[in-house]
């Protein structure tokens, strides 16, 4: 063990397992503005900020020490809409601690969680109530809400494990999901992946 650790005390915090929101904690909100570039339709990107700045998402983290032994968690509410026909997404993230695993569980709401690795592997896996999706080291996550409901999830992960915005930020995802003809959701090639 290292001679800096602090041990953590027992503790307990709230989450609604409809909403998951907290009254234990502030989240952190990404706005549409916030997203720039994470949609493929520039235009319709302008098109709905010229008129508001809606919340796309929404997370909560638990402030844990920076220790492989802690474990975060917290909840994630990714709400629906659509930019374009692309449904509301988190940015998505690898985590700098690259080889770190991370379980999601839906608490409630519909959708998907985009996976890829950095050696081109993708998968997305539906989520609705009650299924967790087990997200191995190496696989960037993003969480996508194909429904009329928010979608709440319960996410844990290692404490030190940090995450990398930026690759995404720069590259995006090989795929995207989006709402096809005839309503539902299609997993389509993303124009605008940056090799």
């Amino acid at each position: 063990m290292m001679s800096d650790y602090i041990p953590m005390n027992p503790f307990v915090m709230g989450f609604d397992l409809l909403t998951g929101l907290s009254d234990d904690a502030e989240s952190t909100k990404r706005l549409l503005s916030k997203m720039k570039g994470m949609y493929h339709d520039d235009a319709a990107f302008e098109t709905i900020l010229e008129k508001e700045d809606p919340k796309v998402y929404e997370f909560y983290e638990l402030k844990i020490p920076n220790y492989a032994s802690d474990l975060l968690f917290g909840t994630s509410i990714t709400y629906p809409g659509k930019v374009g026909n692309e449904y509301y997404m988190t940015k998505g993230h690898f985590h700098e601690v690259l080889e770190t695993a991370e379980v999601y569980y839906t608490l409630s709401g519909e959708g998907y969680m985009l996976m890829e690795t950095p050696e081109g592997e993708w998968k997305a896996e539906a989520l609705s109530a009650g299924k967790a999706v087990y997200v191995p080291p190496r696989w960037a996550h993003r969480s996508i809400n194909t429904g009329t409901e928010p979608l709440v999830t319960f996410f844990v992960f290692r404490g030190d494990a940090g995450h990398d915005y930026g690759t995404i930020e720069q590259k995006g995802y090989r795929k995207l999901i989006v709402e096809g003809k005839d309503g539902k959701p299609e997993i389509i090639d993303n124009p605008k992946w940056a090799k």
